[in-house]
């Protein structure tokens, strides 16, 4: 299946050097100038991962980023991996709370951009667990790994495409303790390049949002560990 990338930048070097990069590697390529350009074209047709440069005119990077995952449906789900020339830490950790799967600072090797869309699309549903069933439940919590949804007792909950892949793995093996090592490798692949803050931020997330529907103990830390599913009572 050949995957649709959008590519929102406002350079149009940096669109022609990745559409050619992405090309090569088999996948097809839309490309916008700016947020509210890329808003529209997702409202068309939401692509399979959207490579995002902060820094933009019109509606930026970020807050476009927020208005996609507050919209519901396919395109609060859409992977975003975020392009920019900020190189701060803190910057990247906003990127990612907001709810980047991903991120990249120029300037950047085209190679790696199209390995880490590669690993965000490879993803896909996570290893079924060993029980017939598509959905796991674990106390009120709820995960249809077809319908890709999250559920506390009947009310669905948004995730990211990085946050329900987290999450199911933890609810796969509820008893097990991941690391922060164990958990990028499991969902990127041995010698990903992620930190272990950006793991911590998918985690806050995921607790932020059960939290709001009444769930206060999805993510237990085991310190000095790593993460496993909490009682979800």
């Amino acid at each position: 299946m050949t995957h649709h990338i959008l590519i929102v930048d406002d350079d149009p070097h940096i669109r022609d050097l990745l559409a050619f990069a992405l090309g090569r590697a088999g996948m097809s390529v839309a490309e916008a100038g700016d947020g509210e350009a890329a808003l529209a074209a997702v409202e068309q047709d939401v692509p399979d991962l959207m490579i995002l440069d902060i820094n933009m005119p019109r509606l930026d990077g970020l807050d476009l980023c927020r208005r996609l995952r507050a919209s519901g449906g396919a395109q609060a789900r859409l992977p975003i991996l975020f392009l920019s020339s900020r190189d701060d830490e803190i910057d990247r950790i906003v990127g990612i709370e907001i709810g980047g799967d991903d991120y990249v600072v120029k300037p950047f090797s085209p190679r790696e951009v199209v390995a880490r869309v590669g690993a965000i699309l490879k993803r896909g549903v996570p290893a079924p667990p060993p029980m017939p069933a598509t959905v796991i439940r674990y106390g009120r919590l709820a995960l249809d790994i077809d319908a890709w949804e999250a559920r506390v007792d009947a009310e669905p909950i948004a995730t990211t495409a990085t946050e329900f892949q987290l999450l199911a793995l933890l609810a796969t093996m509820p008893s097990k303790v991941f690391s922060r090592d164990a958990i990028i490798d499991r969902l990127h692949g041995p010698g990903f390049a992620m930190t272990d803050r950006t793991v911590d931020s998918h985690v806050r997330n995921l607790r932020a949002k059960f939290a709001r529907a009444g769930l206060d103990d999805l993510v237990e830390t085991r310190s000095g560990v790593g993460y496993r599913l909490g009682r979800c009572g």
